[in-house]
């Protein structure tokens, strides 16, 4: 018999770790694994039941027989102990250092279910779970070609988060590709817990409070954009993957436009964007007419405005403030409440603040119409960061509204659109192809064009290979007897 060995003992203060003592009329082996995250199936039924029928086995001989698809030879404690740590089970011949490193890690975590944020009618109903293995096979699943590549990193000093980027290498530009691997290698943080982390870290602009990554749930929409030359990255531990580079429009196209037929996906991305806009600038028209620009009101409309705001004691900017703010309280209130009281309290306290708020005179009824507008408006935005951007972006309009009327929602709009202007996402400009203009690449951006169209990919990302089909057959429709 043998005593455990010095290296072993930082692990023995835990109570998973579990040691067990093996012999035969050679070798002594020591084995070891963290059983909270061992599948403890493979550790019982393909390694313990192998060695226990195979006593006579040498060393070398053990680990060339156990039927384990990844397994090596190590010396290295350090190797030995990260190992140890990714689940695997280490089996250590007395009184060397020489060990086996067997794969049993357990995958426990939540089955691949519908996506939550990105909900569609039409199409997939798959998301991404926290696993990353479980993400790479719901992407490699959907995209079956060898030019598939994933490259694993390891991020983070304490929590060692598997990385993996996601390219198809005869279609992604190689400059993303490197900036991708340089940026995340650089990465110097303790913990990574969230996709979210790196794409804070890994933006061309971090103080901007535009996206400069795409942030999405659905594999359908993941694998579009490999094929279109983008690249994904998927951490272990997030139910979410970014695509980058990309461009302001990719925030406004839900992908379930794909799935419409090209005029109505069209006419609902086109009400999208309108959308928007109403969202960011309904409440800042209203502060300005109202403060600086009465005279332009219509006398249809003045009558109906002087009524509802007769008996409200406040400026129309301090009017709009109390409303956006108490929508923003609703909001929050609602999200992060369980779902079912989250529901009822956005109804009954908007329903119950909003009459509450026009009795009380505090408010108007037009403000309170214009208000509930908007912030269903904003709701068209399909992701989830854009959406809040929409919501910040509301309220220096509202400010500049006040001090300089029209002219000053005018000016905001030309300090944000200078701000897009500048801004890149991994080196490629954010406004392409409106700016820099690039006339062949303007097809999928506001119209969502029929499948014939996109027998190009968009010229901006640059790829290696930018036919997606042969043109000239893509109008053939032959009859099905010729």
């Amino acid at each position: 018999m043998f005593d455990i060995p010095k290296i072993w003992e930082e692990f023995r203060e835990s109570s998973d770790f579990v040691y067990l003592r093996q012999s035969n009329h050679v070798d002594h082996y020591l084995i070891c694994f963290l059983k909270s995250i061992t599948d403890i199936n493979v550790l019982n039924e393909q390694i313990l039941d192998f060695i226990s029928k195979n006593a006579g086995l040498l060393f070398d001989e053990l680990f060339e027989e156990l039927p384990i698809a990844e397994k090596e030879l190590s010396s290295d404690w350090d190797e030995i102990r990260n190992k140890l740590l990714l689940g695997y089970v280490a089996i250590q011949q007395a009184p060397t250092a020489e060990t086996i490193l067997l794969n049993a890690s357990s995958s426990k975590g939540r089955t691949v279910s519908k996506p939550e944020i990105e909900f569609n009618v039409e199409g997939s109903k798959e998301a991404l779970v926290e696993s990353l293995d479980i993400n790479l096979n719901l992407i490699r699943k959907r995209l079956p070609v060898a030019s598939l590549r994933i490259k694993e990193l390891h991020v983070g000093d304490v929590s060692k988060s598997r990385v993996a980027i996601c390219y198809i290498e005869d279609i992604t530009n190689e400059q993303y590709i490197q900036t991708c691997l340089q940026r995340i290698g650089d990465i110097q943080f303790d913990t990574v817990t969230d996709i979210t982390v790196i794409q804070q870290i890994m933006e061309d602009n971090s103080n901007s409070i535009f996206p400069q990554m795409l942030g999405t749930e659905r594999t359908d929409r993941i694998v579009w954009g490999l094929t279109l030359g983008q690249v994904c990255i998927v951490v272990d531990g997030s139910p979410n993957a970014i695509l980058g580079p990309v461009t302001f429009q990719h925030f406004f196209a839900s992908y379930e436009d794909y799935y419409l037929p090209w005029l109505i996906g069209s006419i609902i991305r086109m009400i999208r964007f309108t959308s928007v806009m109403f969202s960011i600038l309904a409440s800042s028209v209203y502060v300005a007419v109202l403060t600086y620009h009465g005279h332009g009101i219509s006398n249809a409309f003045l009558p109906t405005i002087i009524a509802s705001r007769i008996n409200v004691p406040f400026p129309p900017v301090v009017e709009v403030l109390i409303m956006e703010l108490a929508i923003e309280l609703l909001r929050e209130a609602g999200a992060r409440l369980p779902s079912k009281i989250g529901q009822t309290i956005g109804i009954v306290g908007g329903i119950v603040l909003g009459t509450a708020a026009v009795q009380a005179s505090l408010t108007s009824n037009f403000l309170l119409i214009i208000v509930a507008l908007s912030a269903m408006a904003s709701f068209t935005t399909p992701v989830f960061r854009m959406s809040n951007t929409i919501r910040i972006l509301r309220f220096p309009f509202i400010l500049f509204a006040q001090l300089w009327g029209l002219l000053g929602i005018f000016m905001c709009s030309i300090i944000v659109v200078t701000h897009l202007l500048r801004l890149t996402s991994l080196g490629m400009p954010y406004l392409v192809p409106f700016y820099p203009l690039r006339l062949k690449s303007l097809t999928d951006t506001i119209i969502r064009p029929p499948y014939s169209k996109f027998h190009q990919r968009p010229g901006f990302y640059r790829t290696k290979n930018p036919a997606r089909f042969d043109k000239r057959k893509s109008n053939l429709k032959n009859d099905i007897d010729e």
